[in-house]
């Protein structure tokens, strides 16, 4: 089985619900037979009956240890509650709440996939889910479409990337001041034995090298 395509079944959601960290290791792990077709409750029964046509395994009910087929739900923000944290910002899988640290934030619902990640990590509980649609309400891939999924697919992935950059960009700074702390040990440290000197040396040096190691992976 192919993992790509059964990751563009997906919903995309990102809610990890299926007990794997985003939609694509759930794909990948349904093509290494590891993982059923019915634990995704976003996707509901319509997402299994999907998997099923193209896999060709039995089209099971969903899984109730994963959770079930519910209506599609928004996460709103009470910006009166709002301590502008970032830790909404961190959890959020797909960017769509926007904010700067100790200033108020804001989901933007066009964007939200309904995963509640952002739930558990608010420090004040000013985060609640609203309804996308009104009554009557549908459920699973009936409350959403295959360009919302393909939308918060391309979202994830480019913050995936941000945050690969963003540590690589960590890294290179890290090691940058590393080599220069090396060039004079001495006057860069508060140490004046010289003992403790080769010691703390030798760590930085051994912090280097499995830096460079990591950056040689990469």
């Amino acid at each position: 089985m192919d993992a790509e395509q059964i990751n563009a079944l997906l919903p995309q959601t990102q809610c990890t619900r299926c007990g794997f960290p985003d939609c694509a290791s759930y794909a990948q792990a349904i093509a290494l037979g590891e993982a059923g077709i019915n634990q995704c409750p976003p996707g509901g029964t319509e997402g299994v009956r999907r998997l099923a046509a193209l896999t060709g395994l039995p089209a099971l009910p969903l899984d109730p240890a994963y959770g079930v087929e519910g209506p599609r739900a928004l996460a709103v923000i009470d910006e009166g509650w709002c301590i502008g944290c970032t830790l909404c910002i961190q959890a959020c899988p797909v960017d769509c709440i926007i904010g700067t640290n100790k200033h108020l934030h804001t989901v933007i619902e066009s964007q939200c996939t309904g995963c509640e990640l952002c739930l558990p990590v608010c420090p004040v509980d000013c985060i609640t889910l609203v309804p996308a649609h009104p009554d009557p309400v549908p459920t699973g891939w009936a409350a959403w479409s295959s360009e919302q999924a393909d939308e918060a697919r391309a979202r994830h992935t480019f913050r995936a990337t941000r945050i690969a950059r963003a540590k690589a960009d960590n890294d290179v700074r890290l090691l940058a001041k590393g080599e220069h702390k090396l060039q004079d040990l001495a006057a860069a440290s508060k140490l004046t034995d010289p003992v403790q000197l080769d010691h703390k040396r030798s760590m930085i040096e051994a912090a280097l090298a499995r830096a460079r190691a990591r950056r040689g992976q990469s």
